[in-house]
């Protein structure tokens, strides 16, 4: 039983490509995402530990707590404290660490580096040992910055260079006293670093006095737990805490590993679709074969071969194929790892150097999914051969499927379907993450019941093609009626195709609803002409406002800043506005009351107002973040949305009791409105600073509307392998679909229907086939983007469902290619078939 598998497996080479083709791409997607996650995640790792080779033990502050109506102030870091670090036994050097953000402009004007990962920070007196210089000294006074070397490269700058940086808004123009090298890890991921003397950092990033962090080294023969126990006698506990630079390292590192798994099961959950698919080819694959051999395994069994034996040869033999598949993906794999890397470097997103991971993981997992898919999809058919009677083989009457098991499986496929429908109909009735769950569960339900009913609903999806296939005459009636003669087959090929659509069309319904609800949520909520904000969402000093306010043509500012407080025992955010302007600069609908802000006066939306159960006229008292107390009455309840929403009062209420005010963003009106020549003229006016976006509520839109067709794209490129993966499955089930009918195409051609008749029939039932799951897939994926826009409606008041009929049509142009494309090769095969030949098969 063993030689006769092998000597199957190498007698039907080319019908086993296609099987091949499609468990490699599955495991080659599979295995590159496991290699390119795992390369990239090392390389973050070595690169992070390097930055922690200087810190033994870090004092870092402990997190605020609030209790009662007090907001607990963040502990400070003093010089103190520094002070009393360095005293310790054990303790070699002392380094106060500041940092925060800082943009750097190239000599373009353009910020350099990737806007996340433009930091600054402190160069630690007249030699840093973490920043060795490579050229110039370190930087002292407020009109001198160090950069990174990298940095310096990529902009063009040298020592006694002047260069433009922004920390929160104005443009700074200090001297390049120094250029440094670093094993800083955004530094090594493509972002910049900018430092400053200690006095300077500490100002600029608002920390006048304090540190972020104390890194202490250790001196020699002391380790760094005894350094930290001896530390942790002098540093007190509600203040902050310590730890050793081993653990800042594995920390790190874990950070990295949960930051790259949320990629990596993205991308396996496309290699598991393109897995899913495939296996309805090797499915289809192994049916087809194991018909074809019927009687031969008939013969086996007749001659005393056993059920189980006969089982056990197409399991044999679909491991040979799923090991060949595997291997063959494996290394495709390793070759996409290495691709997606250099990918990312030309796509400007720098990864640190390190060497190509392949763990022993990877190459398991590969071989492992690669067979284990292929001889699961083989079982069933080769289950169902090794139970026909072997007289019933030889007759050939076990080839039509029963009554009965018609009937089991179309009631299957209707529970499955319709407990689907009823669980996503459900989910709809939830609000926001409470139905996901539900929502995935009845998604999963219903594409299962959809594919075990396929069969069923072939016959009169198909049939509704009859009228345009009478066009094609004899061809094209042929070609319908074979379509339909093998509904499961037809059923397992046309799935394929159905699950790429469904994704695709579900993605781009959502994609769409959610940017018009967006545009129509930016046009009804803001007035102001223009928006002014930091461009990596960081906050703007309040001289960006002051700045704005005097400039000629400007009708009307208001920043907006946010403040922590507590009301009623809780944490609430406030929303700082200037109250005399804010009502021309939004229009935010007004469900109760009067939308008024000044003096005691707020407004309030509705969640907060329900929340707390506050209406018009309703009191309360705040407790700021300084610890005193205001009571503030509720002069309007408002409709909040993603963009505005919260208590809003008067900055002039609220800048009394903040000790370092500073702004999310600045709305303001023009006299002349919007305009090129407004938008350059405002720009001139804060610096033509890289750091900071202008943006009319067009630009706002534009900017959401880039971001999802950047993720669409990105999507559509990953569910590409399964739409091939499909095309694979349909060249797949017409070859062995020409090869059964040699006899009946050859009769064909003796009757007088000549190649070119052949050629159109095979073509036609190609395309047939392809479009019925083309129909299936967009119809499922309008169901399941319809019921995700009723999750996310119950949250944002202004969606609305968009149905993007043209790229519907698009999708379904593109099964109809995929059916044409796929059919080249066996329609050329069935019309090249001599005829006297193919009249004498079997």
């Amino acid at each position: 039983m063993f030689r006769t598998a092998l000597r199957n497996v190498l007698a039907h080479k080319a019908r086993l490509l296609m099987t091949v083709l499609a468990v490699m791409l599955g495991v080659a997607f599979v295995s590159g995402t496991l290699v390119f996650t795992n390369t990239i995640s090392d390389a973050y790792q070595k690169s992070s530990a390097k930055g922690f080779g200087q810190v033994d033990v870090a004092i870092q502050p402990e997190s605020r707590k609030d209790t009662g109506d007090t907001i607990g102030k963040d502990p400070k870091l003093t010089q103190a404290l520094l002070d009393k670090a360095a005293k310790v036994p054990g303790a070699g050097s002392t380094i106060g660490v500041v940092n925060g953000f800082t943009a750097v402009a190239g000599k373009n004007g353009k910020l350099v580096g990737n806007g996340f990962q433009s930091q600054g920070g402190n160069y630690w007196g007249t030699k840093d040992p973490r920043y060795p210089l490579t050229s110039g000294h370190a930087p002292r006074g407020g009109n001198e910055v160090a950069l990174d070397s990298r940095t310096a490269a990529r902009a063009g700058y040298k020592v006694g260079d002047t260069v433009r940086l922004s920390v929160d808004g104005p443009v700074l123009t200090p001297t390049v006293a120094g250029v440094f090298t670093t094993d800083d890890g955004n530094v090594a991921a493509g972002g910049s670093l900018a430092l400053f003397d200690t006095a300077t950092a500490q100002r600029l990033f608002h920390r006048a006095g304090e540190f972020d962090e104390i890194d202490v080294k250790a001196a020699p023969g002391t380790s760094q737990t005894a350094l930290r126990s001896a530390l942790g006698q002098v540093v007190p506990k509600d203040v902050a805490s310590t730890t050793t630079g081993r653990q800042l390292a594995d920390d790190q590192a874990t950070e990295i590993a949960s930051a790259m798994s949320g990629m990596k099961t993205g991308l396996l959950v496309f290699a598991g679709i393109a897995l899913f698919v495939g296996t309805f080819i090797i499915a289809n694959t192994f049916t087809m074969l194991v018909a074809q051999r019927t009687k031969e395994l008939a013969l086996l069994r007749a001659v005393g071969a056993s059920r189980r034996q006969v089982t056990r040869s197409v399991l044999v033999e679909a491991f040979f194929v799923g090991a060949v598949a595997a291997v063959a993906g494996l290394v495709a794999g390793i070759g996409i790892g290495a691709g997606m890397r250099s990918l990312m470097g030309t796509l400007g997103a720098t990864v640190p150097d390190g060497p190509l991971v392949i763990s022993p993981g990877t190459i398991a997992t590969a071989l492992l999914v690669g067979v284990l898919i292929t001889m699961l999809a083989a079982w069933l058919p080769g289950r169902r051969a090794a139970k026909i009677p072997p007289v019933a083989a030889m007759s050939s009457v076990h080839a039509q499927a029963t009554t009965k098991s018609l009937v089991v499986r179309n009631t299957l496929g209707a529970l499955f379907a319709g407990a689907g429908v009823a669980v996503v109909l459900y989910a709809t009735t939830m609000n926001g993450s409470d139905g996901q769950a539900p929502m995935g569960l009845g998604a999963v339900l219903l594409i299962i019941g959809v594919f075990v009913l396929t069969p069923l609903l072939s016959r009169p999806l198909i049939a509704a093609a009859a009228p345009v296939l009478r066009v094609f005459g004899v061809s094209g009636k042929l070609a319908r009626q074979n379509s339909v003669r093998n509904p499961r087959r037809t059923a397992a090929t046309a799935s394929a195709l159905m699950i790429g659509l469904t994704l695709i069309t579900g993605m781009t319904v959502m994609a769409g609803s959610l940017q018009k609800s967006i545009d129509k949520m930016a046009s009804s909520a803001i007035k102001a002409d223009y928006v002014v904000s930091m461009a990596n969402g960081n906050s703007l000093s309040p001289d960006v406002a002051k700045t704005l306010s005097g400039l000629d043509g400007v009708t009307a500012t208001s920043p907006l800043r946010n403040a922590p407080s507590r009301i009623d025992g809780r944490t609430e955010y406030l929303t700082g506005v200037n109250g005399a302007s804010i009502a021309r600069l939004t229009d935010l609908k007004v469900d109760e009351g009067a939308f008024k802000v000044g003096g005691s006066r707020v407004v309030v939306d509705k969640d907060t107002a329900e929340s707390h159960h506050w209406k018009a006229g309703s009191g309360f008292t705040v407790a700021y973040e300084d610890g005193a107390k205001t009571r503030l009455t509720v002069s309007g309840v408002y409709e909040g949305n993603q963009m505005i929403s919260g208590i809003i009062l008067d900055n002039t209420t609220l800048a009394p009791h903040q000790s370092d005010a500073s702004d999310m963003q600045v709305m303001l009106k023009t006299s002349s409105g919007t305009s090129d020549a407004a938008k350059t003229r405002l720009e001139k006016a804060l610096g033509d600073n890289p750091a900071i976006q202008v943006q009319d509520k067009k630009d706002i839109s534009n900017g959401i509307a880039q971001m999802f067709t950047l993720l669409l794209n990105m999507l559509y490129g990953l569910l590409a392998m399964a739409v091939i993966v499909a095309v694979l499955g349909v060249i797949n089930t017409l070859a062995m679909s020409v090869f059964e009918r040699s006899q009946e195409i050859g009769m064909l051609r003796a009757i007088g229907l000549d190649r070119k008749g052949i050629k159109r029939m095979v073509r036609l039932e190609s395309l047939v086939i392809s479009l019925f799951g083309g129909v299936l897939g967009i119809g499922l994926g309008v169901f399941f983007g319809w019921a995700a826009g009723e999750l996310v409606g119950s949250r944002m008041a202004t969606y609305e469902l968009v149905l993007p009929w043209a790229r519907m049509a698009l999708f379904l142009l593109l099964a109809g290619t995929v059916g044409v494309l796929a059919s080249l090769w066996p329609a050329r095969r069935a019309a090249r078939l001599n005829m006297l030949t193919a009249i004498k098969s079997e």
